[in-house]
């Protein structure tokens, strides 16, 4: 059981790893070819979309992660067909509002460039919010190999649609927004065409769950997500006001999560809610979800903790490669925000939905959210300085996490020192610190000055080899990992 899982979780970090590289390869081209202001005001478009999504799409994109395992996969079709109809129908309004409400949007952002911009974005949402909850569907049935098809192939499609008329025509973000209304259309027909996939072999019948039904489950979720947003969305809104779209560009390039981290953290997210789902719906014994964390839990940091360490270590280098050194000063938002990975790997959110605690996990995220804007705000007053925006972030964050933490283990009835393997954990980030000194002493010693590129992939083969070789007289199982994903391609 654990091995398919993990088979199925390397599917999903594969697909969202893919979507994260090709979408740093997007920037990372667009900020070469774009002036800061034009990049910047790229940047705050996604930044409007990804904000208001949360709205629009009300939760529902969860919905089928919750109910499916619940009910047969005949009746399954009848749920997916029916959360999809009410997706498109949010993203209607979603397309309306834009439009309409693009001037006064870019007055509030203190960018007149936006209206026009936010009107030719306009017609993306209704394009995209159907295509949304591809993972719930796949990850339920065990097919999870469909959500790396459907990412890697859309955002393949984006990235071209996207780069080539900039590339070819004018270096205007305008043209780039025109290439993303044709990708948005193709990825809901694929979209359309893959979440019939499941249910192909199978006699569709009428499921019995009502709208209410749907909406009683996803309403808290979109309170809780909507006071999600808001937390991402403080720092965002008072560094693009306040310090201006230039500032905001480097902001946006630098206040990213590694990758890697994204990509494993979200994959034990998506395989997770279904299984935890399914268990208190059969009411298991407590004592196997807090196995099944535990046990995620300690993968999650013997991966995520080496990666971390080496990202912080080699900052400066990763941010020149992907950005130029036009974006130096994005290297110190980057380091700030990296520290929250430390923490970020014990992942709350599906054992909350699971076992119905919406309401606390909304209640949470209210009170952090209005700790954002309202520290936020005496922040920009006192210091005057992005990078104590950025500080503020990364400690709400850090605080919510530790919170969450503290009310799982008081539910559970159990210490928190029996709840998370600390002794592993600081032996992982001993040890990944232990190798990344002997790499630096290794490469300022041995390697003359070279090219950022070449340096950077010396020094993570470097650390890769002597981290998998020393890990043994340690009795750190690299390999329990690796091995059921390794016995998947040579079967």
């Amino acid at each position: 059981m654990q091995k398919n899982n993990t088979i199925q979780a390397f599917w999903v970090a594969l697909s969202t790893f893919s979507s994260l590289a090709l979408s740093i390869v997007s920037v990372a081209i667009l900020s070469r070819h774009l002036s800061k202001v034009d990049y910047g005001s790229y940047r705050q478009i996604v930044y409007v979309y990804s904000t208001l999504l949360v709205i629009f799409s009300a939760g529902l994109p969860s919905v089928f992660s919750y109910f499916l395992p619940r009910y047969t996969i005949q009746e399954g079709k009848d749920i997916v067909l029916k959360v999809t109809k009410i997706l498109f129908i949010g993203g209607v309004f979603f397309s309306i509002f834009l439009f309409s409400f693009s001037g006064l949007i870019a007055q509030v952002l203190k960018n007149p460039e936006l209206s026009l911009g936010l009107k030719i974005f306009a017609p993306i949402p209704m394009l995209l919010l159907p295509t949304l909850g591809i993972e719930g569907i796949f990850a339920t049935y065990k097919k999870t190999i469909y959500i790396t098809i459907f990412t890697v192939s859309t955002r393949i499609v984006t990235l071209i649609c996207i780069l080539v008329p900039v590339l070819l025509f004018d270096k205007s973000y305008i043209y780039a927004l025109y290439g993303w209304n044709i990708a948005s259309l193709l990825s809901l027909i694929l979209a359309i065409y893959l979440k019939r996939i499941p249910f192909a072999e199978f006699k569709a019948e009428k499921s019995n769950l009502k709208l209410k039904e749907i909406f009683s489950y996803s309403l808290p979720l979109l309170t809780a997500s909507l006071w999600g947003t808001a937390i991402k969305a403080a720092d965002q809104f008072y560094i693009s006001r306040y310090f201006g779209a230039e500032i905001f560009a480097e902001f946006s390039n630098g206040f990213i999560e590694i990758p890697f981290v994204i990509m494993i953290t979200g994959a034990t997210a998506t395989i997770l809610l279904p299984i935890f789902s399914k268990m208190f719906h059969e009411n298991i014994d407590i004592e196997e979800f807090v196995l099944t964390w535990k046990n995620v839990l300690n993968k999650s940091a013997m991966i995520i903790y080496p990666m971390v360490i080496f990202f912080l270590f080699y900052s400066k280098d990763i941010i020149t490669i992907l950005y130029s050194n036009k974006y130096s000063n994005s290297v110190k938002y980057f380091q700030i925000n990296i520290f929250q990975n430390f923490f970020n790997i014990i992942i709350f959110a599906p054992l909350l939905f699971a076992m119905g605690k919406t309401k606390f996990y909304s209640k949470l995220h209210m009170y952090i959210a209005l700790a954002a804007w309202g520290l936020g705000y005496l922040t920009v007053t006192i210091f005057n300085s992005p990078f104590s925006i950025a500080i503020l972030s990364v400690s709400l964050n850090i605080l919510k996490i530790g919170v969450a933490f503290i009310f799982i283990s008081r539910i559970f009835q159990i210490q928190i020192t029996k709840l998370i393997p600390f002794k592993k954990i600081g032996l992982y980030i001993i040890h990944s610190l232990f190798v990344i000194v002997i790499v630096r002493i290794i490469s300022l010693a041995l390697l003359p000055p070279l090219n950022p590129f070449i340096y950077l992939t010396f020094s993570l083969l470097s650390f890769i080899i002597i981290l998998l070789s020393s890990a043994l007289p340690l009795k750190i199982d690299y390999m329990a990992i690796i091995k059921p994903i390794f016995e998947k391609f040579t079967k």
